[in-house]
Order: C-alpha cells, then structure tokens, then sequence
C-alpha cells in the first residue's frame, strides 16, 4: 500500500474526503517526526510504538577497495509493534 492508496483507506473508513484525510495523514506523520526529533517516543496503545536510538560512530570497509571508511554516528527511527498490531498479522 503506498500514500495515496493509504488515504483513500482513511477517507473510506473516516467517510471524509480525500482531501481532509490528507490533511489529517499528513498532519499524523509531521506531529511524529516532530516528537521523534526532540528525542521523545510516540506509543499509540495496541498499535505500537516509535522512538529514536542513536547509532554510534563506526569503521567501515569500502567492499570494491576494501578501504576502511569513517561511518558517522546518527540518530535512527524505530518502530515496535503493539500487542493487537501483532496478533492482527499473525
């Protein structure tokens, strides 16, 4: 399922229209990235649970030259699934 395909499922189910279910998606993914950003998690009950992990500095190996290669460290996004999230797929 890609975005648009993802929106017309909340404007389908929300009876919205296509448009405000945009709004309200895009809105949705901003507010978590905006949250994940300032380093706080976003746990949404029985669905799951996003945070933030900081990956450390690390060597590399450039594989065509085998040169070792500086990775700098970043901060990663995580995302843990909730109980009724997992038992939903399994």
């Amino acid at each position: 399922m890609n975005k648009k395909e993802l929106i017309e499922s909340i404007a389908d189910a929300a009876d919205i229209s296509k448009g405000a279910a945009e709004k309200a998606l895009n809105g949705t993914l901003a507010a978590i990235a905006e949250t994940l950003k300032k380093g706080d998690k976003v746990t949404l009950v029985g669905f799951g649970t996003f945070s933030v992990s900081k990956r450390e500095a690390r060597d590399g190996r450039n594989p065509r030259t085998n040169e070792v290669i500086k990775i700098p460290a970043k901060n990663i996004a995580k995302f843990k699934a909730g109980s009724k999230l997992s038992e939903a797929i399994n």
